[in-house]
């Protein structure tokens, strides 16, 4: 339970530094027999802010609760 705490912890404050990632993405416009033309974008991929903070907040829950435990 302790390792899935931390890595909720990692996770969480990551999420919080990194808002997000692009990733690209080739689309076919068109194809005419031997004439190929391609379309190069750019999607960005993102979370909300306070999402990695509830993460983080989740982590800290479990990892002091699995302390209590002991």
């Amino acid at each position: 339970m302790k390792a899935l705490a931390i890595i909720l912890i990692v996770a969480g404050i990551a999420m919080v530094i990194v808002r997000g990632f692009s990733v690209q993405t080739e689309k076919k416009v068109l194809d005419v027999g031997p004439l190929e033309v391609n379309k190069t974008e750019n999607k960005w991929i993102g979370w909300p802010t306070y999402a990695g903070g509830l993460i983080a907040i989740v982590g800290v829950v479990l990892l002091v609760s699995s302390n209590r435990k002991r």
